[in-house]
């Protein structure tokens, strides 16, 4: 089970409406070849719309799909030599392993011994090699979903498609399951286009990360350039936990929120501006002593997350920030915050 040369994948200008509600908004992406992309954002943004658009399965309104430099908006599905993996797995039930996975095979005509011969080497690379001959309700959902990933790999494709494959998974082998994955696609060597809305998945998966909402794309870039530097509030809160506060900038990079003074060091040509700023959890230091520089606050909610607790503290009258904290700290103590990076996500004029 070896893939084509890996290829490039551009849509540009891509729209797409249903009747009178638009799903996708002139979206331009270039998708690295060889690469593992990732479409992140919630139910409704268009991300499943976009993936069928470039698999075929659906008509873009507007707009065009390059595979390998080749526009393929003419192309039927089957000739475009993209590999699918649905959310339902999408399994024959009447059907052996092996013969599902073989099926796409033996529709193009292929020998019998090449179709025995490759079904095997895919049943061997994703660790399923004894168990060709059950059928998929004999086998668990990780089972199940492993053997969706061989089918579509078994035919070669240039590009490897996956609509949220481990949503109906539990979390314990969504984790397995994301290794294994990612593990295939290096082996490989697929350009991946990945669809999900969790959070995790994308931070682990990806080398490059599309947030989309409401049918467009809100940024993209690497995992690390996402998290650290969004540009928006929706990707900082996106894409791992945020705290987002509004004020205006003062003399020193002191944000004022509420009539509350928060050192932030916040660049000067901001001085007299109305920002939001996000601040991550881990951005806040806690401690349960009273320290010479740090904001006094009081806790207000706490939860316990195996490696830390997970605390809300208020610093001031409709101010409060969540920090990360390895301290047995209780509702209602008060502790001291300082305040590290904070990332300014929108200037308002």
């Amino acid at each position: 089970m070896t893939a084509s040369a890996a290829v490039p994948v551009r849509v540009a200008g891509i729209r797409k409406r249903y009747g009178t509600a638009a799903a996708l908004h002139d979206v331009t992406l270039d998708f690295p070849a060889g690469g593992f992309s990732t479409l992140l954002g919630p139910s409704g943004c268009g991300k499943t719309t976009l993936l069928r658009i470039i698999a075929g399965f659906v008509e873009p309104d507007g707009g065009t799909v390059h595979v390998g430099g080749r526009d393929v908006g003419a192309d039927p599905p089957w000739r475009r030599r993209i590999g699918f993996v649905f959310q339902s797995y999408a399994l024959w039930p009447h059907m052996t392993v092996h013969a599902n996975v073989g099926y796409g095979l033996r529709l193009r005509g292929l020998p019998r011994a090449e179709v025995a011969a490759r079904v095997l080497a895919a049943l061997e690379r994703i660790g399923m090699g004894g168990l060709g001959g059950r059928h998929p309700g004999q086998l668990s959902g990780g089972q199940q979903q492993r053997v969706s990933l061989a089918r579509a790999l078994v035919l070669e494709p240039q590009v490897l498609l996956l609509d949220e494959p481990l949503s109906n998974l539990d979390a314990q082998l969504r984790v397995e399951m994301r290794r294994e994955i990612r593990r295939l696609q290096r082996e490989v060597g697929i350009t991946t286009i990945y669809v999900t809305h969790d959070q995790e998945e994308a931070l682990q998966l990806s080398d490059v990360i599309a947030v989309m909402s409401q049918g467009r794309v809100e940024q993209v870039g690497t995992a690390e350039e996402v998290y650290a530097r969004p540009r928006s509030p929706f990707v900082a809160t996106s894409l791992g936990a945020a705290t987002l506060l509004r004020g205006r900038v003062e003399a020193g990079g002191t944000l004022v929120v509420e009539g509350r003074r928060l050192p932030l060091a916040l660049a000067a040509d901001l001085v007299g501006r109305s920002v939001r700023v996000a601040i991550r959890p881990e951005s806040v230091i806690v401690s349960a002593e009273g320290l010479a520089g740090m904001l006094p606050a009081t806790v207000t909610e706490r939860a316990y997350l195996g490696h830390a607790w997970r605390v809300v503290a208020r610093v001031g009258e409709g101010v409060s920030l969540t920090a990360y904290t390895v301290l047995p700290i209780e509702v209602g103590q008060v502790v001291s915050l300082r305040l590290g990076q904070a990332m300014v996500v929108e200037v308002e004029e």
